[in-house]
């Protein structure tokens, strides 16, 4: 590949110049999202405030570029526990306002906040007294003079070089609603469980959904006494996966021994086989509960290099044992 590479307008830009241009992009618009932090302030509370004590549904527009946006922030704050929709501004005047009730919100989007196509749609739901919420890149504008909270996304120049495509603002826009939704998200305890109801299918349902309990071997388990001998363990390892529970009588866990600690054993005595297993284990293994998500589990197991984890019930007894690769199986990562 040669250092040169054409473009369209005639001009030409090395392979450098061009790598430079697409970093100076990434840099300007981190930049732009930086700088709505310390946006967030008293109109966003207010914005927040009047989504969750609304009746009615979240009502999210913008025309071009913004309408994009638009139909990202409804679609993420639907996933995340806040009813929304997009409705585009036309469309709307032509039909589509039938979706509108006097309970919802309406969280508008414009770069300029002077779109003409906005205009209609802001005078009908000024009249229908739809609290209104402007995302918008000038704050004195007539759509924020209109709205009764300003989310300021104003970006110093876009990250195009004529300063012309909405690149920097559509990413400061869509930070902003991310935001937004997320604020609504905690505001409502919006959890895992709920995550999973409105996720059941794929790969993500799956992983929000299965927990422990249904992974977990719970017949046959490896379980020895503090009392039994190396060569008993060996014999477990070899036929059980590779994870022995040390337990008491009453079946509380008191250690693990595994097929690692069999390895270092090996290495330092010749002659083991009659050590306790007590002698041997580990005396604080990690461990799961039912109840936990799968996919946490699996995050111990790579957090700490473990194959297995004992399953203890809430008096520490041991209900099970849960292996790496059937939670693999099991769609868990």
């Amino acid at each position: 590949m040669t250092d040169t590479l054409a473009v369209a307008d005639g001009l030409a830009l090395s392979v450098s110049e061009t790598l430079e241009r697409a970093r100076r992009v990434i840099r300007q618009e981190a930049r732009a999202v930086a700088d709505l932090e310390d946006r967030i302030g008293a109109d966003f509370a207010g914005a927040v405030d009047a989504i969750v004590q609304a009746t009615g549904r979240v009502i999210v527009s913008g025309v071009g570029k913004s309408g994009i946006i638009a139909r990202k922030i409804a679609a993420t704050m639907t996933s995340t526990g806040t009813p929304a929709t997009f409705l585009h501004p036309v469309e709307a005047l032509h039909g589509d306002l039938g979706i509108v009730g006097p309970g919802d919100v309406a969280v508008l989007l414009s770069k300029s906040g002077e779109s003409e196509e906005l205009r209609g749609l802001v005078e009908y739901l000024g009249r229908m007294g739809v609290r209104l919420v402007a995302m918008t890149g000038r704050v004195e504008s007539s759509l924020a003079r209109q709205s009764e909270f300003v989310l300021d996304c104003s970006v110093a120049e876009e990250a195009c070089p004529h300063d012309l495509a909405p690149t920097s603002s559509t990413t400061a826009a869509l930070a902003m609603g991310d935001a937004l939704a997320v604020a609504l998200l905690l505001r409502r305890g919006f959890g895992r469980d709920d995550f999973a109801r409105l996720h059941p299918g794929g790969a993500l349902g799956r992983r929000l959904l299965l927990r422990v309990a249904d992974v977990m071997v719970t017949r046959d388990l490896p379980l020895l006494g503090p009392a039994a001998t190396m060569r008993e363990c060996v014999v477990q390892l070899a036929e059980r996966r590779g994870t022995v529970a040390v337990v008491d009588e009453e079946n509380r866990l008191l250690g693990v021994v595994t097929s690692g600690d069999l390895a270092r054993l090996m290495e330092r005595e010749e002659h083991f086989f009659t050590l306790p297993v007590s002698q041997v284990m580990t005396h604080r293994p990690r461990t799961a509960e039912p109840d936990q998500l799968a996919a946490a589990a699996v995050g111990v197991m790579e957090r700490y290099g473990v194959m297995a984890l004992p399953v203890l019930g809430e008096d520490g007894r041991v209900l099970g044992m849960v292996h790496l690769h059937d939670l693999m199986r099991a769609g868990a990562v």
